[in-house]
């Protein structure tokens, strides 16, 4: 079994910054694929990217490409999200998942899920 463990996220102004963490414990996930996702109100959950645990290849949805970066720390087994020029269409709960796929977009893929955490951006 794999725990997710949030923290990070909030509340700031159109063009600020935010980083989310995502500590993995329970289980080594060098196996294992780290995505992100997000839902807002009334809307469906949808990718963000993702990266392989083994290998720093990180992908990404178009709407959040040259803003969004997600990196991980194999020692700490923790995977990180920094936002930057955050817009207010960004606004949502954000999770983090792990999948045993090599890279997967597809939320049906993950099996294990962090808590969420809000994050909203005002104009």
């Amino acid at each position: 079994q794999v725990q997710l463990a949030q923290s990070g996220g909030g509340s700031v102004h159109a063009g600020g910054s935010l980083r989310l963490s995502c500590a993995a414990s329970g289980r080594t996930l060098s196996s294992y694929s780290m995505g992100w996702f997000r839902q807002a109100p009334e809307m469906e959950r949808e990718f963000v990217g993702a990266i392989r645990w083994s290998g720093n290849i990180p992908y990404y949805v178009d709407s959040v490409k040259g803003r969004f970066t997600i990196s991980r720390d194999n020692a700490a087994n923790t995977v990180y999200l920094q936002m930057n020029s955050l817009k207010p269409d960004d606004t949502a709960v954000y999770y983090c998942a792990a999948s045993p796929r090599l890279l997967s977009t597809t939320s049906s893929e993950y099996a294990f899920w962090g808590q969420g955490t809000q994050v909203t951006v005002s104009s």
